[in-house]
């Protein structure tokens, strides 16, 4: 757990304490234009990378992909540090990606390996507790860094805690099974078509609307790629020996519901959060550092609900009702962002971010264990990569989409209340090129004009948000109650299954060495 706690840590750290260094790097570097790619180059090639880790996890074995996958971040880290121009640091942030692909699923393969279902929720709260550490001290590191040393050291702060987490594992999964297969099959087909279909639809969300009309021919020549590509992989998938993405875990359909919930988990949740720093710097006057303490209400409630529980999973076995209302608190709290406007006080919005915090903190782990609970063992390491990659997807697209909504709105709001305003001349007025402290220095009248035009981005995102987690109640009132690995069949005994709907993956099993 010492060495997963440390993968985890520096996987979700990254990004933190990256963020408030972006505008300096962009500024040393001299790339505005590509400013978008540092960000987007790391995410996508994570979700690429995501399900392929977790398949060489299940033919090479989980120690030596999990340490593979950090020695690839901590390299990736070191030539973001390195970098001469954008170029090299969006393509050495890709590298990053790859490894931190490797990070998150290998963390839950691991835990899955170790840790059979029934005591597993208690290691995966555990796990959840890391995401504070991360959200609150990543930005406040990041400024830090950012102000007294070099924007370098935003990546070459990751190399210490790389190579003690590198040492741990080393020696403490040592005795984790090793695979003795002679060869070892891999998807490269099905890797590459994977690749491409994921690659092209990050790129229509991305420039459809913005970069380009959503009926342009580069928008529907990337849409056609799309489709096709994922048609081919799905042939592909279904006639391989080793599939990179085995299909046949989607036949059950717990692992279906599981999947389809942990992406709109992704699309409603992370695309919203992303928005939150926003409307705190520009509507609640925040700064970009203390933004990440004004997160702390939502980091503490999810660790409270996740934690609370991974203990009431572990002593019944039942789990059915977490997903339902944690869905229903992420819809509650979406909505209730959805109602911000400039009068919206600190504390407010903190109670609001307590709210979504028990949605993510009934779901994000829950999903996971369901997903993992209702594979078979031998898939075990490309089903945690199929939920994570399905996770991530809904990210992708739900910051892409919803930031395109925010942006839209709040384009036509400023133009019209802006003008009626009086409206400012000159570069600082640009809405492309607004920044907080460039709002300051405008006249009131425009300020409130822009911070109204905020919130109805803000409102019209997160209402679009709140829609998606509210169909997650929906999907998550047919997940059915089946028995958690590690049960006996007495207790198992007690909880509802449904014959056929959870697969032979799902059978009540005494003993996990038996297994």
């Amino acid at each position: 757990m010492s060495g997963l706690v440390i993968a985890m840590l520096l996987a979700m750290l990254d990004n933190m304490i990256v963020a408030p260094a972006l505008p300096t790097i962009v500024g040393d570097l001299g790339g505005l234009k590509h400013l978008a790619w540092v960000t987007t180059g790391y995410i996508l090639a994570s979700t690429v990378a995501t399900p392929i880790w977790g398949k060489l996890g299940d033919l090479l074995g989980r120690r030596v992909t999990f340490i593979a996958s950090i020695v690839i971040f901590l390299v990736g880290s070191a030539l973001c540090g390195l970098s001469q121009n954008m170029g090299e640091l969006i393509g050495f942030r890709a590298i990053q990606g790859l490894g931190a692909g490797g990070l998150m699923v290998g963390v839950m393969a691991v835990l899955a390996e170790i840790v059979p279902p029934r005591d597993r929720s208690k290691y995966q709260g555990v796990m959840m507790a890391v995401m504070p550490v991360a959200m609150i001290g990543g930005p406040l590191a990041g400024g830090f860094i950012t102000d007294n040393l070099n924007w370098r050291w935003a990546f070459y702060v990751n190399l210490p805690l790389g190579v003690v987490a590198l040492v741990v594992c080393w020696f403490v999964l040592a005795k984790l099974p090793r695979k003795t297969a002679a060869r070892v099959r891999i998807d490269w087909t099905g890797t590459a078509l994977l690749s491409v279909w994921i690659t092209t639809l990050v790129l229509i969300t991305s420039w459809g609307g913005s970069e380009y009309d959503w009926d342009s021919g580069v928008i529907l020549g990337l849409i056609a790629v799309t489709v096709t590509a994922f048609v081919a992989f799905v042939l592909v998938e279904r006639r391989v020996d080793e599939p990179i993405m085995p299909l046949s875990v989607f036949a059950d359909r717990n692992f279906s519901l599981a999947g389809a919930l942990s992406f709109i988990v992704g699309f409603a949740m992370f695309g919203g959060i992303t928005l939150l720093p926003q409307f705190q710097q520009y509507v609640q006057g925040s700064s970009a550092t203390n933004s990440g303490l004004l997160l702390m209400p939502m980091m503490l409630s999810a660790m409270v609900l996740s934690l609370a529980g991974g203990a009431y999973i572990s002593k019944t076995g039942k789990y059915r009702v977490l997903p339902i209302v944690g869905s229903a608190f992420m819809a509650v709290g979406l909505a209730l962002f959805a109602t911000m406007g400039p009068d919206t006080t600190r504390f407010t919005t903190g109670l609001y971010m307590a709210v979504l915090g028990l949605g993510m903190g009934g779901l994000m782990q829950t999903t996971m264990l369901i997903a993992q609970n209702s594979a078979p063992l031998r898939d075990m390491g490309a089903a945690t990569g199929a939920a994570t990659f399905l996770r991530n997807m809904g990210g992708s697209l739900g910051v892409s989409l919803l930031g395109t909504l925010y942006a839209s709105t709040l384009t036509d709001s400023f133009t019209t209340s802006g003008a009626a305003a009086g409206g400012a001349a000159g570069a600082g007025s640009s809405i492309a090129g607004m920044t907080p402290d460039a709002l300051r220095s405008l006249p009131a009248a425009v300020r409130h004009a822009f911070a109204e035009a905020v919130s109805d981005g803000i409102d019209t995102a997160f209402a679009w948000a709140a829609g998606a987690a509210a169909l997650g109640i929906v999907i998550a009132l047919f997940v059915r109650q089946v028995p958690l690995r590690g049960f006996t069949a007495d207790e198992a005994g007690k909880t509802d299954v449904t014959p056929g709907g959870a697969g032979t993956a799902a059978a009540p099993v005494a003993l996990r060495t038996a297994e």
